[in-house]
């Protein structure tokens, strides 16, 4: 079962003109469940006139505030994003899934690491998290912040970051790229694209001693950078992906290798899926994916975004042959060893077995 639980709103901050800041607390009973990962997000639900809308935030704490923080940014026709910037209030109830995600890298406190950090617009709330969490429990590792906005006064956080890099002089550093504003610095007004890191690794980064990169932001700017890393020597597991935009990852598999056995695309499947330590078999519609199925049978499966871009509704196959749509979340590593998106998730044999619990 996908389990949600009440959060109460303790304070709400307006960070920018469009974007909100939600301080959120755990009923006692459940606080252990909201323990987080430093780049994790949360999956909320309500109702809007009837029709259960679930999205995904990430939390913009660090580990040691001891705090559950999401950073909520209103997008154009986004019901919920629209609704918390302007009605969510301190005291409301909001319900949530326990943290999930895979966008961070283990910490190490006697390592010392250089990290490279992207960010496009909201796409800061969980980089600011994996910052704050780095700079207090790896104390001997820096990090650079590459950061890109339209103008100064969309900068998410802009107050925050400026204190973390006085707090930790010489080990945290940020260049802001301003898109619709000149800089004294041309370099740093535009776009962050491909031909922009590659002048930014040859003038002001030192490429070759970055242990570890990540991005968080839309398309365009996620594609040339990633194209940059990797033409600088970065491999694939030195580069850590978190989209906010429904766009393919870069160096991501599509799909999960199949071998087409006797059944066909249209024919109905039968499946058999474990959630929860309870297993049910059911019969597949022509078209559907595992996770409409699932739903369409009253399993309260896992799910969010339903476009592949989170990894809320991740689930492993046992048995027979799929195929995915798309893959906006998984690691190569996690699709090689049989990992889906149950969302995008369609059957190729007569029938598969997938487990949510693993």
């Amino acid at each position: 079962m996908a389990r949600f639980f009440p959060l109460d709103v303790t304070d709400i901050r307006r960070e920018t003109r469009d974007a909100v800041v939600v301080t959120l607390s755990p009923r006692d009973e459940d606080r252990d469940r909201f323990g987080y990962i430093q780049g994790q997000y949360l999956t909320f639900r309500r109702d809007f006139d009837g029709e259960e809308l679930r999205r995904s935030y990430s939390i913009c704490a660090g580990l040691d505030e001891k705090i559950l923080r999401v950073g909520i940014k209103h997008i154009d026709g986004g019901f919920f994003s629209g609704w918390a910037n302007s009605d969510l209030k301190p005291g409301d109830v909001l319900e949530a899934m326990p943290p999930m995600g895979s966008f961070h890298a283990p910490l190490e406190a006697e390592a010392k690491k250089t990290y490279l950090a992207f960010a496009g617009g909201s796409g800061i709330t969980p980089v600011l998290s994996i910052i704050k969490t780095v700079l207090a429990r790896e104390p001997h590792s820096d990090i650079t912040l590459i950061y890109g906005n339209r103008s100064i006064s969309s900068i998410m956080f802009r107050e925050e970051l400026e204190d973390l890099k006085n707090r930790y002089i010489g080990r945290f550093n940020i260049i802001h790229v301003l898109e619709n504003e000149a800089q004294e610095i041309d370099l740093f007004s535009g776009l962050i694209d491909k031909e922009k890191c590659r002048l930014l690794f040859d003038g002001w980064i030192d490429i070759e001693a970055v242990d570890m990169a990540f991005i968080c932001g839309p398309e365009p700017m996620m594609l040339g950078i990633a194209a940059a890393l990797k033409e600088h020597g970065l491999r694939d597991d030195q580069i850590k992906f978190e989209l906010f935009a429904s766009a393919p990852r870069p160096h991501r598999m599509q799909r999960q290798p199949v071998t087409v056995k006797s059944s066909d695309k249209g024919a109905v499947c039968q499946a058999t899926i474990t959630i929860d330590g309870t297993t049910k078999t059911i019969e597949m519609a022509s078209g559907q994916s595992v996770l409409q199925a699932a739903l369409a049978a009253d399993i309260d499966a896992p799910h969010a975004c339903t476009a592949g871009v989170c990894s809320t509704c991740r689930a492993l196959v046992l048995e027979g042959e799929v195929e995915m749509q798309t893959n906006h979340a998984l690691d190569d590593y996690e699709v090689e060893r049989g990992y889906v998106l149950t969302c995008q998730c369609h059957p190729l044999s007569d029938r598969v077995v997938v487990d949510y619990d693993q």
